[in-house]
């Protein structure tokens, strides 16, 4: 591991007295690096006119308003504090950003997303996070006793501002969460990671940054049927982009049907008819349960395997008492 430099040390420590989080200190010194590597010099010889420049090429480079804004504020901190150039921040601009109103899902459409989320502990926490008008990082430290069901009121620790505050979620949401706590048991977090003793990491949320909606009609011999899907994409994309990523999508899952319907007679699956689908999820619940049981120090996916590959080791599963 590299040596850190005084400057970045420094810089650091200056953060750290401030009680910046951790988020926010790795955002400052990845943006202050970035503006030094673009010169290829350390960033306390650069001045107003680089900061300019770099400023220009972010922009040319179609940087979004608020990834350009991050940077100035990492900017004005390193000036402004770890520098100490008092008169420097206040001659470093911010990106006046358009301001549009947002398109707004409908209750029902917003019903129709989180209904496609199949992780059981991703659409709990995605609902969670409307309901309540949380953050990813406040989602993510959820405990189990936080929810107060009794008073329909959610305790967050150490949110924005690093200060505690009471929530009150939709009145849906306790009974959601109940649900979700029979099925999937979380001890100490309400959303654990894959170590049940730490939260989900917040970047997992964090990777929702674009949801696309699509409405499209086929037309058949004597009518018009109309279809409505949602799409989760990691990256920030327009229409364009949006569009075209469908487009390749619908590609690959078309020639995946047609394997599965032809060779495999996947439409032909009791699994598909009736309450098939609804009684295989109650299955699979019941068996992610019972590996979540073993008493091992292996992780859950690798505990799935092993009842797949070893019959010794499911049979440990399904009856406790012979492990």
């Amino acid at each position: 591991m590299a040596e850190l430099s005084p400057l970045r040390r420094r810089m650091i420590e200056d953060m750290t007295i401030r009680n910046m989080s951790p988020a926010t200190q790795r955002s400052y010194i990845s943006a202050v690096s970035k503006f030094s590597r673009y010169f290829g010099r350390s960033p306390e010889r650069l001045g107003l006119e680089d900061v300019r420049a770099f400023q220009v090429h972010l922009v040319a480079t179609g940087v979004s308003w608020p990834g350009l804004d991050q940077i100035v504020c990492a900017l004005r901190f390193f000036y402004g504090v770890t520098l100490g150039e008092a008169e420097v921040p206040e001659r470093i601009p911010y990106a006046r950003e358009p301001r549009k109103l947002p398109v707004a899902l409908s209750a029902d459409e917003v019903v129709l997303f989180l209904e496609s989320v199949s992780s059981l502990k991703s659409r709990a926490a995605l609902t969670t996070a409307y309901a309540a008008g949380l953050g990813a990082s406040e989602v993510a430290g959820l405990r189990v006793a936080d929810i107060d069901g009794a008073r329909g009121v959610i305790l967050v620790r150490q949110g924005k501002g690093a200060k505690d505050r009471n929530v009150m979620p939709s009145p849906q949401l306790p009974g959601i969460l109940r649900a979700y706590w029979k099925l999937a048991r979380p001890t100490t977090y309400l959303f654990p990671g894959r170590d049940e003793e730490r939260p989900i990491d917040p970047t997992v949320s964090h990777a929702v940054a674009t949801i696309i909606k699509v409405q499209s009609r086929a037309e058949l011999e004597d009518r018009s049927r109309f279809e409505t899907r949602y799409y989760i994409s990691s990256a920030t994309l327009c229409a364009k982009q949006a569009a075209d990523a469908v487009r390749s999508h619908w590609g690959i899952e078309n020639r995946l049907h047609w394997v599965l319907d032809v060779v495999f007679k996947e439409d032909q699956s009791r699994l598909r008819k009736g309450h098939g689908a609804k009684n295989m999820a109650i299955v699979r619940h019941f068996a992610i349960n019972l590996v979540r049981a073993a008493n091992d120090r292996r992780s859950i996916k690798l505990r799935r395997k092993l009842a797949g590959w070893e019959p010794k080791y499911l049979n440990g599963l399904l009856n406790p008492s012979a492990r």
